[in-house]
Parts: structure tokens; sequence; C-alpha cells
């Protein structure tokens, strides 16, 4: 009876791109795919049993996934959302007082530079964090558009330009937070904390943007609070 009938679905391509197949583990190639289901008799469709899909189907080891796969970033894309975070994060830390000491920016610098940026040097961190204090508009070769008010209250550092990094904040981290696991928000927040922590105990304008790190990660209040307290008790 089976070689007599079956259903069977005829797809067709309507799109294309790269992502990460979870079949194969890494970068791909995919087909966005739709189709028509028929019952066929003797191998011929025959009777319409109605559309199928839309799915993406892997070039490489030809899965069928959930379109919504598509909202996972690439690794490639991953790794630069993570880079820009942690740039982002520095600059806010920098931004909010730290940037006058040699010990801080030393830290901001290795820091940025284990993220990726490996030829970050001190001077550009520092132009970039005039820019703010200047408050000329977005960071310079990152984002284009002018200064405005954070919807969530972020524009607390004080400092000239506030309210832009609280934005720059909320645009790295809020995008990548949702693809990373308690401990690597965690882990974004404590790299900013040892930044501030490498001259002292925290000022109250680092304080506040590490607080708005913690949001823009989607860290509760309380969890923020208690990283940034044991961070301070850990000896350097």
């Amino acid at each position: 009876m089976q070689r007599v009938w079956g259903v069977r679905t005829t797809w067709r391509t309507v799109g294309d791109g790269e992502f990460f197949c979870p079949e194969c583990g890494g970068d791909r190639n995919y087909r966005r795919r739709t189709g028509r289901r028929r019952v066929a008799v003797f191998g011929l469709p025959l009777i319409p049993r109605g559309a199928a899909g839309p799915v993406v189907e892997c070039s490489a080891c030809h899965g069928r996934f959930g379109t919504e796969l598509l909202d996972h970033p690439t690794t490639i894309r991953f790794s630069a959302m993570l880079r820009d975070a942690v740039h982002t994060v520095a600059l806010a830390v920098l931004a909010a007082g730290g940037a006058g000491d040699r010990t801080v920016r030393e830290a901001a610098v290795s820091t940025v530079r284990g993220a990726g940026f490996e030829d970050c040097t001190g001077e550009q961190l520092l132009a970039l964090v005039e820019a703010l204090a200047a408050d000329t508009g977005r960071l310079p070769g990152r984002f284009d558009g002018r200064a405005e008010g954070c919807a969530d209250g972020c524009a607390e550092h004080g400092a000239a330009g506030g309210a832009v990094l609280a934005i720059e904040l909320h645009e790295a981290l809020e995008p990548l937070a949702p693809h990373l696991a308690p401990a690597g928000r965690e882990g974004i927040l404590l790299q900013g904390a040892r930044i501030a922590l490498a001259d002292g105990p925290y000022s109250p304008a680092e304080h506040a943007a590490l607080a708005t790190v913690g949001r823009a990660l989607g860290i509760g209040l309380e969890d923020t609070q208690r990283l940034l307290a044991a961070a301070a008790r850990t000896p350097s």
C-alpha cells in the first residue's frame, strides 16, 4: 500500500543566506524554502494537501529547521557583537571618570584587546571618551545619528555625553543579551567592574555606569549590586 500511495512534498526555494546550523555546529549557507503537499498515487502527485514550511534548509547537511533559527546570529556576527559590547563597556567606565588614571586606562586597553581589538591603544580610547565629553553625538565610526534621551532613565551618569553613552550601551548590549548564558552576561559586567576597580573603589559615576550595563544586559538590579560588591571584595 505504501508503494501505491503516499504524501509527497514539492519544495521551492524563495531565498538564501548564511546561518548557524545546529546540526553541523557551525556557520553554513541555507535555502529558505516553501512547499506544497500532495497525495501521490503510484508516484504521481495528484490531490493537494496544503502548504508546507517555510523552512530553513542547510546546504551542507540538508537538515530542515524552523525559520526562527534565523534570529540567532552566526558565529562571525556573534563574535563581532561580543567585541563591540566589551569595547562599549570599557568606554562607559572611562567616560565615567576613569580616563584620567593610568591604571584604569591600561586595564581598559587590556580588556578591549582581549575581546578581539588587538590594535586598540589608550590614545584611541581617550579620543572616543573626549568625543563623548564634548557631546558630539554617537561614538565615531560606530553609529550615525544624534543624541537623545534614554527611555529607561539611564541619563544618571552626570558627565556630558552620559545620555549618549547610555544609548550606546543599550544598543550594543541588548541585542546580545538573549544569546548569552547568565554567566556570559555577568562576565561582561564584571569586566567593566575590574576596569573601574583598577584605581580603587567605584566612584558614584562608575557605579551608575555599571548599573546601566547590568540593566542593558538584562541582569536584575539586586544581582547587579551583588556582582559589583563581590568584585570589589575580590583582591586584584
